[in-house]
């Protein structure tokens, strides 16, 4: 039984060329997950402990990284990638597309009219985000389709799929 041990992000011949748009939406979907629950998890404790509109956000995008990554980390430590190389695989998968989902997402939330103030019992709080995180997806989708066909981002994780 091989393991991928000796294999690190920096060493591998990524796919490159054509992606198609399902793969690129499959890719955003991947890391959405990962942003939405991080993201979500920080809106509900920042608004239920009244934190200011910036200590929310910035819980949020925090958790929206530390649960992106390690969504994708599960995958390829089930590979057989050591923690050290799991980590390098998904800072190099998911670190454009989280980060420019949570500007947009975030960026909605503060523009949306009292979107951040409304309670966590407010369809106006809900239907924000939702519509947020629909938009990060839509805007980021065609970023993450750009880098996958250079053999950058979520390409260098393809590898460990089974």
């Amino acid at each position: 039984m091989a393991t991928h041990e000796h294999h690190s992000p920096g060493h591998h011949a990524h796919e490159r060329g054509p992606v198609s748009w399902r793969t690129a939406a499959q890719a955003t979907a991947h890391c959405l997950t990962g942003c939405a629950i991080g993201e979500v998890l920080g809106m509900v404790i920042g608004t239920a402990l009244g934190l200011h509109d910036l200590a929310t956000i910035a819980l949020a995008v925090v958790l929206a990284f530390v649960f992106g990554y390690a969504l994708t980390m599960r995958g390829v430590l089930r590979a057989g990638l050591s923690l050290r190389s799991a980590l390098k695989v998904a800072l190099a998968a998911d670190t454009v597309s989280i980060l420019v989902m949570e500007i947009i997402d975030n960026g909605i939330m503060l523009v949306v009219p009292g979107a951040m103030a409304a309670g966590l019992t407010s369809a106006l709080f809900w239907g924000a985000l939702a519509f947020a995180l629909l938009v990060a997806f839509l805007l980021t989708t065609p970023i993450n389709k750009w880098m996958i066909g250079r053999g950058r981002g979520h390409a260098v994780v393809h590898q460990y799929h089974h």
